[in-house]
C-alpha cells in the first residue's frame, strides 16, 4: 500500500491557504501579499511534514503526544510572531 500522507499534507495546506484567499475576495480587512502566501505555505509544510516525521519514527505513544505539542506551539509562537510581532523580532508584523 502506498503511502499517500504527502498528498494528504499538501491538500490540506492548499485547504487553509484557501481561507485567507477567500476572505480577501469578502473584505478589505484581509490583505495577503504573494509572499505572505508563500511564507505560510512554508511553515504549514514543514509542519505538516514535521509531524508525519514524528508519526513515522517516533514508536513511543506518550513521545509522540508531547513532540506533537511541542511542534503545535512552535507553529503557533512563530505564526503570531509573524502576524503581530509579540516579541518583538525583526521579522515580527506589525
Amino acid at each position: 500500500m502506498k503511502n499517500n500522507r504527502p498528498l494528504k499534507i499538501v491538500i490540506v495546506v492548499a485547504l487553509l491557504l484557501l481561507i485567507p484567499l477567500i476572505a480577501m475576495q469578502l473584505t478589505d480587512e484581509v490583505t495577503w501579499s504573494v509572499f505572505d502566501f508563500l511564507v505560510a505555505a512554508i511553515i504549514l509544510l514543514s509542519a505538516g511534514f514535521t509531524f508525519d516525521l514524528i508519526l513515522r519514527k517516533v514508536k513511543s505513544t506518550l513521545y509522540r503526544i508531547a513532540f506533537s505539542i511541542a511542534l503545535l506551539v512552535l507553529l503557533l509562537l512563530v505564526w503570531a510572531e509573524l502576524a503581530v510581532g509579540i516579541f518583538g523580532t525583526p521579522i515580527g508584523g506589525y
